[in-house]
């Protein structure tokens, strides 16, 4: 609950018995073992047969799979099971011709991923309509495992599932940003776990060739690439990673950027793309991709941000592609005709679906941009290219971390970049369908109740419960936003000299009383975009007619004794794209922003990088709040209040200029969000 105008002392003592309550409720997922409310994505169809034992595992078990798939049986052996000829407990599972109300389309290369679940005490039944929704089955037997310290079981369920959209992918631009071949796997691995069934492989860019090509040893020598030379991937390697995903239901589409994006080529071999050498040499790369990925349905070429000046060079490129039984993929837009192109990637706001062909949606999926916690909201509310499900022209999304900048390390591009949320987020999305609206309708804020809201807070519920299980060595900075609750004022004029940047406030207390009284909106979240960083074309809070205005946004926050608690506070989150100057020593950003906890301000910490620009092959160090350790805060036992100055000015100095604020209230160590607070 939310107090915008609240008189604490009459409040007090029934609100401290009503919040240990709830926080005892709300605690029980992350103590207990996985059951169906955590499965993730949530199944089409699910009935929790209560009144039925679970399944137990840890015993002999007798598996009958005329699919041989491999995960099935994986999965039992790594829970404890003995797979034997006769046993009480059976594992069964049918290929069928249709499973009820499932929904499919033709997708090439992606076969209908339908199944159903039965879990009773001595049987499990699987039964699909091709052996990748036997993976999918296991996938959710390995969810439904999860948390068992001891004896390990299932709970007794029926499942129908099926997914709206047949291409659910992630992306790593590994061209820029070198990332290590086990990190790969190990992603790959985890998340397959949540039915992400593609790894989009960006090999090549300006920066460097991370493709090995024989005979063309130049391509990825270290002395041609700008960024982690010498870095690359063997064939042998490619070939590894392929067989592996396989293993676990995820198809890999490897990209060899063209005619952009080549600098690192033209360096090495010393001729552009477009050129009769160029095109005979793009021949000879693609013959070797195609006969090193031999299970790829698609070649990405790419093809965008660089005039096409050679005659019909996308289809010459994928007429030799469809040689090898494969299609071509491009981005779209292109500076150039698309034609012979077998599937388009969109991306910007002037991807626009193309008639007559897949399209996948990567529009506002660049995870580069997002920030920790209000973009994972309007990516989840989201609709996948205006629609609720797939079709024979709209396959899915990819969510791409198109690491720009240059980060410290792999774990560090995966933090900083927010990219287990952002594509979870997505798949979740991808596997259920549905979204109230398109993001561009939707925008980023999350109200403070209602039907998003719950929707909204069930996902988080069970990504949380997943970050602490199968995922709990990974870089992941989210935490739970949800109950989080802010009143947002109504912009006030700079004409106004208080509301003026950097202005002196001698008294924080009068000043929030102030702020009280001027007309506000209440909204949910611990990051609030109020104009986005695609300015108007997301909406959020404001528009451009706040510029020269303030903003303030306050709450009070209940804790139940005094404490220690971090606080991770962010007012302009760095695109790992950008060539920024470092937040200015001694302040939160460059409009002059500021924060205040019990009247007290909290002052920005000591930039490691401040007031120089940050270029690309500069590391990118402190400025996000994922990047750094929480400030430490104070609470003292009852009500705390925060207040919130937000002025909205021009600056030079970042490009995307991003008004919005993090506030959310942590452990020391920013693992988690302080539970035992309300708002």
């Amino acid at each position: 609950m939310f107090y915008s105008n609240i008189d604490v002392s009459m409040k007090t003592k029934l609100y401290t018995a009503t919040c240990l309550f709830i926080l005892f409720l709300l605690s029980l997922p992350m103590m207990v073992q996985a059951k169906a409310v955590h499965l993730l994505p949530k199944p089409k169809h699910l009935l929790v047969k209560t009144k039925e034992k679970a399944f137990r595992l840890q015993r002999d078990v007798v598996l009958d799979d005329a699919t041989a798939t491999p995960l099935l049986k994986t999965f039992l052996l790594e829970s404890g099971c003995r797979v034997v000829e006769k046993a009480r407990a059976k594992v069964r599972v049918e290929l069928v011709d249709s499973i009820p109300n499932m929904y499919d389309y033709v997708l090439y290369g992606y076969d209908n991923e339908a199944y159903s679940l039965q879990v009773r005490e001595q049987e499990i039944v699987i039964k699909a309509v091709k052996p990748i929704g036997v993976i999918r089955a296991a996938q959710t037997l390995q969810q439904l495992s999860e948390g068992y310290d001891k004896r390990k079981s299932i709970e007794a369920v029926e499942i129908v599932d099926y997914p709206a959209f047949k291409l659910r992918g992630f992306m790593h631009d590994v061209g820029r940003s070198y990332m290590e071949f086990d990190e790969l796997k190990k992603q790959i691995y985890l998340f397959s776990r949540f039915k992400i069934n593609t790894f989009h492989w960006h090999l090549t860019e300006n920066q460097a060739w991370r493709f090995e090509v024989k005979g063309l040893p130049q391509l990825t020598d270290g002395r041609f690439a700008t960024r982690h030379p010498g870095k690359y991937y063997t064939q042998k390697q490619c070939r590894e990673l392929e067989e592996y995903a396989r293993q676990y239901g995820v198809t890999v589409i490897p990209e060899i950027d063209m005619p952009g994006h080549s600098a690192a080529f033209e360096r090495a071999m010393g001729y552009e793309m477009q050129t009769e050498e160029g095109v005979a040499t793009l021949k000879n790369i693609l013959t070797q991709l195609a006969q090193t990925f031999v299970h790829a349905p698609y070649l990405h070429i790419g093809a965008d941000e660089k005039k096409i000046t050679y005659p019909k060079f996308v289809q010459i490129m994928t007429d030799h592609v469809r040689g090898f039984g494969k299609k071509g993929v491009i981005w779209y837009p292109i500076q150039g005709d698309r034609t012979g192109a077998d599937m388009a990637q969109l991306w910007s706001t002037a991807g626009r679906l193309q008639a007559g062909i897949p399209n996948i949606d990567c529009r506002y999926n660049y995870t580069n941009h997002f920030d920790l916690f209000a973009d994972i909201v309007g990516i989840y509310k989201s609709s996948i290219y205006y629609s609720h499900r797939g079709s024979s022209e709209l396959a899915g999304f990819v969510s791409a971390a198109w690491n720009d900048h240059l980060l410290s390390s792999d774990a560090d591009i995966m933090k900083q970049n927010n990219v287990y949320a952002a594509v979870l987020a997505s798949a979740s999305r991808g596997w259920t369908g549905g979204g109230r609206q398109y993001i561009e309708q939707g925008g980023t804020i999350l109200p403070n109740e209602g039907e998003e809201w719950e929707d909204f807070n069930d996902w988080e519920q069970r990504f949380l419960f997943h970050k602490a299980h199968s995922l709990k060595n990974e870089p992941i900075g989210y935490v739970r936003q949800s109950h989080a609750r802010w009143n947002i004022t109504q912009p006030l004029s700079h004409l106004d000299k208080r509301h003026l940047p950097y202005a002196h406030i001698p008294d924080v207390k009068a000043l929030l009383e102030e702020v009280k009284k001027e007309k506000s909106q209440v909204v949910a979240g611990s990051g609030i975009y109020l104009r986005h960083t695609w300015g108007n074309i997301v909406p959020t809070v404001y528009d451009d007619k706040a510029l020269n205005h303030t903003v303030y946004a306050w709450t009070y926050i209940y804790s139940p004794r005094r404490q220690e608690a971090g606080a991770l506070i962010e007012f302009q989150n760095y695109s790992r794209s950008e060539r920024d100057f470092a937040p200015p020593a001694g302040h939160w950003d460059y409009k002059g922003s500021q924060v205040w906890l019990n009247y007290e301000e909290i002052k920005a910490p000591d930039w490691v990088q401040h007031d120089v620009r940050v270029e690309h092959e500069t590391v990118l160090l402190d400025a996000n709040c994922t990047a750094r350790k929480p400030i430490r805060v104070q609470l003292k036992k009852g009500w705390n209040v925060v207040l919130m100055k937000l002025p909205y000015i021009q600056t030079d100095k970042v490009r995307l200029n991003k008004w919005m604020f993090t506030f959310s209230l942590t452990d020391v160590d920013g693992k988690n969000a302080l539970e035992e607070v309300r708002y």
